[in-house]
């Protein structure tokens, strides 16, 4: 078959109707990059014996190494569906937890997607994960249930038991499809209910429920396979099927009508031959299914001739009966499997099921819906009517994907990706013409020639100039060569982008309604201000994706994948590229896996110090999920989402960015720091009898004589002049009210953004204010079900920290202070009439810096509530009104240069009150927990319990696979136990037990890390030293190490002087 050419692919761009964006989504594992290859090689770019071994999309030396895909890669295929050629832009995605940000950039590109399911593994949390994606993004699913062969060849299930397996799976991958939906419609629902309830008085109205449900009714958002959309496929084998393919096979057999068949193959159907009829109820009667009798005994039966019993004469009947023609060489191969793939890829092959589904059920650019239209032109908390008129107009031209001249350009970039410079189409070597060759032989000749002539005139020449620049020159080039150019991997929506325009980019917060035309060509990222969001460039090079390869391209009309050159010095990850400053930036792609592990970075000789930061900035460039920055320290610090991609991103600052060594820390993760109430029992398990007096421990006792400390929790602090005195109480959140704050961080800060504003109105739409509210009486429930003390506690929320949007509340309980809470700018009436007391925002900001860093190792607060009781001004009431800016007397200067500005001591106080009073209470550490799923066997499960027992794991449930001998293990891991986790496992299992780790929650260690031992019992068990590990301590004096803080600990004890002893011969 002939390759695809750059003129093949550009005429049939023009024709959107035919055009398709889809991507590859599953679990790591699962057959993404084999099924690729089948549908690369049905294009003739890669060989068919090659296709699942060669692995063509994974481009990179450590994607063939590990064998798992590491990063998202496009090509463009060509396949003719009933006489029409249709173009198929691919999207191979990663399956591997750590780089699910890879599948965020292609799914926000696709229309459609293939979602794959090995059949034996089932459903697997990345599967959720993809699937929730594609959701999120509004683009349509297919279902592949993928590696049949391995029910035939390792479960050996019959046909009757694999049909009930892949209905169990098919129910499986339903159900989550039902949740997202019924999440999704119950918003809808809620929002509905509120616009007729605000639009209707209180007479006897109804409202159609059923409306909502019949509109969504007709999207066949479920897999079904009398539907077409589901694909059953075995990809390492090459062959794939729909129902409608043995509905028209067997529609002239059976004289039934293919309509009747596509319906009933799959089901409790059976065929009556008495009555010449199919009927339902087959299981009922005994009778196998139609699915088993008509399609998966004949594989069965193929399999058990050519792979298990290898019968000659069996398999020529095979061939005749299926018209098959097989080469001599696959006749005749010793491998069973080659043997396999040549029979199975012409019978049934899957290149040709895959794509004519993805042509006939998956949608074109044109068909765009309006809801993902609006979403990707303003986020959730926005409304869309609030944007300019002129950004509104820019709906129609996204739905009806306009390619004309007069068409606004909009183009998306999702990543910025490297690629060597030798690779592009215009460094790519070609065969040369012979007027080419022609010219290359005449300068080599004048070359020659001036040479000799050197020669003769001096010989020592020979090591002269000439030939010393002759050898700089080649250096250089080779030098260049070996240098890293970025690609925008992008998707136009509207208009045609063409060599020689002239653009602008958009970044992330750009604001159509306050863009202006001026903008400077010259600027680049690096040379905008913090208020410019917009720079403009001229289109050099746009690039086909061809896999490993790109194409140059002269003009790319909109609905198409592409690539573009020369963006690295305007865009850093992603951003929106446009003909029009109206146009918005698009939304920020959703990410399920968020960077969690930390280390910091630096050369390993001081002079490589400028190479390693230009090498930062470049990793940060081209990985979408990667964070760099710059500690206070000044140390360099990444933070990825997991082992595996950190490790990617040291090898590629190594070898492709910096290209120098470097020294890696050890990984720096975060941990929080809480309160609890006090304990009930003792170490040993003893209930402490007193329970009004915490068990003291060294860290409570050097607050006994300490005059501002009046209780368990309670501290009364006086500003440094003497002139203000606040009361703070320390008490940590119900655990309810700690798990909102972080579910809903979202609604935080759109809430803090709506405080800095008095149109609430404009800002949020009516579904974001309406989160709020709902949340807002969420929280005053879950107070309300608590002690009577937190009762009101929700109107009375001063602030939320750190950063005003973290999980640790102030509370103003100050009497005759009546300060509006922070839901005040929900209520525009109450918002008007807001009074603060003088320096109010000093209190928060105070608040603020604690919850910042906690006074155990520097790390932030987690579920802390800090309660001002008092605020008081002891000296004249003229000071109750006193401003930095007021010099009225000569006593406040005097005590200002002093002192400072009673801001700044009002701030500093109430830090310290803060984190003194939390110092009272029983302290904790809170740690990052990753959610660990293992597939094993029960060979392993003790030594799989063993390394999950020595790294401080839980396991949470322990499930058996229905008709496999695997069990499925849920447990959490604390993140700082987790590095080498995964290569242990393996090591220790054999290689039969793989976990996957996803970050999923903190969670409280409930060890004090200052406990000392006060009680006999304690004493007896634990000893006089208690020097038995405290993983609490530990943790906490690694992070104090780190960040240079003082470490209480014993370097040497009882130390004498060393003596030699001699042997005694």
């Amino acid at each position: 078959m002939k390759r695809n050419t750059p003129q093949q692919v550009s005429s049939l761009q023009q024709t959107l109707p035919n055009v398709r964006n889809i991507c590859i989504l599953a679990h790591v594992d699962h057959g993404k990059t084999t099924l690729a290859d089948a549908l690369v090689a049905s294009n003739g770019i890669i060989s068919q014996r090659m296709a699942g071994k060669m692995r063509y999309m994974d481009s990179r030396e450590d994607e063939q190494i590990r064998g798992i895909t590491m990063k998202s890669s496009a090509i463009s295929l060509l396949y003719n569906n009933d006489d029409k050629d249709y173009l198929i832009n691919l999207i191979d995605s990663p399956g591997h937890v750590d780089f699910s940000s890879e599948v965020s950039t292609a799914v926000r590109l696709c229309d459609g997607a293939l979602l794959m399911v090995d059949v034996v593994e089932g459903v697997c949390p990345q599967t959720h994960a993809v699937l929730r994606q594609a959701w999120l993004e509004n683009i349509k699913p297919v279902l592949v249930l993928n590696k049949i062969d391995r029910l035939i060849t390792e479960l050996k299930f019959s046909s009757t038991e694999a049909y009930i397996h892949l209905q169990q799976i098919l129910e499986q991958v339903n159900l989550l499809t039902n949740e997202l939906y019924t999440s999704e419609a119950m918003g809808k629902t809620s929002a509905v209910a509120d616009e007729w309830s605000e639009s209707i008085s209180g007479d006897a109205q109804s409202y159609d429920w059923t409306k909502l449900e019949d509109e969504e009714e007709d999207k066949n958002i479920f897999f079904s396979p009398d539907r077409g959309n589901v694909i059953f496929a075995s990809a390492l084998d090459s062959w794939g099927f729909t129902i409608s393919h043995f509905a028209e096979m067997y529609s002239k057999k059976l004289g039934f009508s293919k309509n009747v068949l596509t319906k009933t193959i799959w089901g409790d159907y059976y065929v009556n031959m008495k009555t010449k009829s199919i009927q339902k109820g087959a299981q009922f009667k005994g009778k196998k299914p139609l699915f088993v009798q008509l399609v998966l005994d004949n594989i069965w039966s193929v399999y058990d001739a050519i792979f298990i019993k290898r019968d000659k004469d069996m398999i020529e009947k095979i061939q005749k009966t299926l018209s098959l023609k097989i080469a001599p060489r696959d006749a005749c191969h010793n491998d069973a499997r080659v043997q396999l793939q040549a029979h199975t890829s012409q019978w049934l092959p899957i290149s040709k099921a895959v794509l004519s589904i993805v042509c006939d059920i998956l949608p074109s650019p044109l068909q765009i819906s309006e809801e993902r239209t609006e979403k990707l032109m303003c986020n959730q908390a926005q409304r869309f009517d609030s944007l300019p008129k002129e950004t509104q107009a820019l709906k129609s031209d996204f739905l009806a994907c306009n390619c004309g001249d007069d068409s606004p350009v909009i183009v998306f970039v999702s990543k910025m990706f490297p690629v060597d410079r030798k690779i592009l189409p215009q460094n790519r070597q070609r065969p040369l013409t012979k007027e080419e060759l022609q010219a290359r032989r005449e300068k080599a000749v004048q070359r020659h020639a001036e040479r000799m002539s050197k020669l003769k005139l001096d010989e020592e020449s020979i090591n002269g100039t000439p030939i010393q620049d002759v050898n700089d020159t080649g250096q250089e080039e080779e030098h260049n060569d070996d240098d890293q150019v970025f690609i925008a991997f992008a998707r136009i929506y509207s208009g045609t982008i063409k060599r020689g325009q002239t653009l602008y980019i958009l970044g992330p917060k750009h604001n159509p309604a306050t863009a202006s035309y001026d903008i400077d060509p010259a600027l680049s990222l690096k040379d905008l201000s913090s208020n410019q969001h917009i720079t403009s460039f001229t289109v050099n090079n746009l690039y086909l994706f061809m896999g490993r390869e790109l194409e140059l391209m002269e003009e790319i009309p909109a609905g198409n994948i592409l690539g573009i050159g020369g963006l690295e010095d305007h865009i850093l990850k992603s951003a929106t590229i446009s003909s029009t400053i109206y146009c918005p930036a698009f939304t920020s792609m959703y990410f399920d896996a968020l960077p969690i592990v930390r280390v910091a970075i630096e050369p390993k000789q001081a002079s490589n110090m400028k190479a390693v930061t230009d090498g930062l900035k470049l990793l940060n460039q081209a990985d979408p999920c990667v964070i760099v920055s710059v500690q206070e320290t000044g140390e360099h610090v990444i933070i990825t989402a997991g082992e595996v991609h950190l490790q990617r991103c040291i090898d590629d600052l190594q070898e492709r960015y910096a290209k120098v060594e470097v020294s890696v820390s050890k990984p720096i993760v975060p941990f929080r720091e809480t309160v609890t109430l006090p304990p009930k029992v003792d170490m040993v398990n003893e209930a402490i009898i007193d329970q009004n007096q915490p068990t003291k421990s060294n860290r409570l006792k050097q607050f006994e004589d300490d005059d501002e400390v009046k209780g368990e929790g309670i501290v009364e602090i006086f500003t440094p002049d003497k002139t203000c005195l606040i009361r703070i109480h320390c008490v940590p959140l119900p655990k309810a009210i700690t798990e909102l704050l972080v579910e809903h961080s979202d609604l935080l800060k759109a809430l803090h953004k709506t405080s800095k504003t008095d149109d609430t109105e404009n800002v949020l739409n009516s579904t974001a204010v309406q989160n709020l509210i709902d949340f807002k009486s969420k929280i005053e429930n879950s107070f309300n079900q608590e002690h009577k003390s937190w009762k009101g506690a929700c109107n009375q929320i001063w602030s939320f920290g750190p950063k005003k949007t973290g999980p640790n509340i102030l509370l103003n309980r100050i009497p005759d202070y009546n300060r509006p809470s922070v839901w005040s700018c929900l209520d525009p009436a109450t918002n008007s009439q807001t009074t603060f007391q003088d320096l109010d925002s000093c209190i928060i900001n105070g608040f603020q810096m604690a919850t910042f860093a906690g006074p155990m190792c520097e790390e932030p607060m987690h579920g802390v509530c800090f309660i001002i009781e008092k605020w008081e001004y002891l000296n004249s009431t003229s000071n109750r009104q006193v401003d930095d800016r007021c010099e009225s007397s000569a006593a406040i200067p005097r005590k200002r240069e002093v002192y400072g500005p009673l801001s700044g001591q009002i701030m500093s106080i109430v830090k310290d009150g803060c984190r003194k009073s939390f110092e009272t209470q029983p302290q904790r550490l809170v740690a990052a927990m990753y959610k660990c799923e293992i597939q094993a066997t029960a060979d392993v499960l003790g030594k799989l319990y063993e390394v999950l027992g020595k790294r401080n794991g839980r396991v949470l449930s322990e499930e058996m696979k229905e008709g496999t001998q695997l069990f499925i293990v849920e447990a959490t891991l604390p993140v700082v136990e987790s590095f080498g986790f995964a290569d242990i496992m393996r090591k220790r299992t054999s290689g039969l037990a793989s976990p996957q780790l996803k970050f999923s929650h903190w969670e409280i260690i409930d060890v004090d890390p200052y406990w000392v031992p006060t009680t006999e019992e304690e004493y007896l068990h634990f000893g006089e030293k208690a020097d038995s590990q405290n993983c609490a301590l530990t943790y906490m004096n690694n992070v104090r190490k780190r960040k240079g803080l003082k470490v209480e600990e014993k370097m040497v004890e009882h130390g004498e002087k060393q003596r030699t002893l001699t042997r005694n011969k």
